[in-house]
């Protein structure tokens, strides 16, 4: 297998990892802090990558505003919706629907920036769909009783979160896109994309009602960096160098992997076999993220 094709799943890998580190620390902490603490330990980390590789010369005056929105819609809105859903719907259901990203960027890039929506795309867009309703609808069996497979209040809201946090990660990727495609260093348009979520996070953390339930101890603490370390550092640097050595369309399509990577891990966790739904299910979403990349 060429090298680009390991690390995009290595990508898929770490994301699947950062995912499940996360499931603890959001439960306690709640989605705001959780995300909070997450995004200053990288903020600070990537700080430090982007001043070795010299980065941020590529940053112009007119990238700063477009990038920072980005992160305020991706970051702030869509990171704390998404672990919001977690927090609800456990970690299967979360990683089968925030894989509609996908098929949600498609169809905005077409409406908005024009780009070319072919039949396979179209059908690639129906499978995710598909997909996506029977591993919620057939994912689960009764003889799973963990915690991660309950659903705490509304199944409904906790789609209905989800969803929406995958359409504010689809705005944020369209906002960037143009910045992206002018040549700007990555690490250096994710430290300002992280910073404005920070700075924001750092405004709404006086707030009561977003305050932790639960104190913030070392555990607690590592938790929520490692799930930001091995998401988005590891799981960024390995995206980065499969886009530089492989074929886009394949990349995205094998960093998308992560409904699938999760069964197993969740098996290995829970030792409770994910039900033969979930695994159809993820199989037919991965199979239209696949037609939709490589339309």
């Amino acid at each position: 297998m060429d090298i680009s094709n390991i690390a995009a799943l290595g990508t898929a890998f770490f994301w699947t990892c950062s995912g499940l580190l996360a499931v603890y620390p959001v439960q306690q902490l709640g989605p705001f802090t959780f995300n909070r603490i997450r995004l200053q330990t990288i903020f600070v980390l990537l700080c430090v990558l982007v001043l070795i590789t010299g980065g941020w010369r590529t940053l112009g005056s007119e990238h700063i505003v477009a990038l920072a929105i980005s992160g305020f819609i991706g970051i702030l809105l869509g990171d704390s919706l998404l672990y919001a859903s977690l927090q609800r719907i456990g970690p299967r259901r979360n990683s089968i629907l925030f894989s509609t990203h996908a098929p949600i960027t498609a169809i905005l890039s077409f409406l908005v920036l024009d780009e070319r929506l072919s039949p396979i795309a179209v059908g690639g867009i129906t499978f995710v769909i598909i997909g996506v309703m029977l591993a919620i609808a057939f994912g689960h069996s009764a003889g799973q009783k963990h915690q991660w497979e309950s659903v705490k209040g509304s199944l409904a809201i906790g789609v209905g979160i989800a969803l929406f946090a995958a359409l504010c990660q689809a705005v944020s990727a369209l906002i960037a896109k143009p910045v992206m495609a002018s040549g700007v260093d990555p690490i250096a348009a994710s430290v300002v994309r992280v910073s404005a979520a920070v700075f924001f996070f750092t405004l709404l953390g006086i707030l009561p009602q977003l305050r932790s339930p639960a104190p913030i101890t070392p555990r607690l603490f590592f938790q929520s960096a490692a799930s930001g370390l091995c998401g988005m550092v590891l799981g960024m640097t390995t995206l980065l160098f499969a886009l530089a050595q492989g074929q886009t369309g394949l990349v995205a399509t094998l960093s998308s992997t992560s409904p699938i990577m999760i069964l197993p891990l969740l098996w290995l966790r829970t030792r409770e076999r994910p039900a033969l739904g979930a695994w159809i299910g993820a199989a037919i979403a991965i199979a239209g993220i696949a037609l939709i990349f490589n339309r």
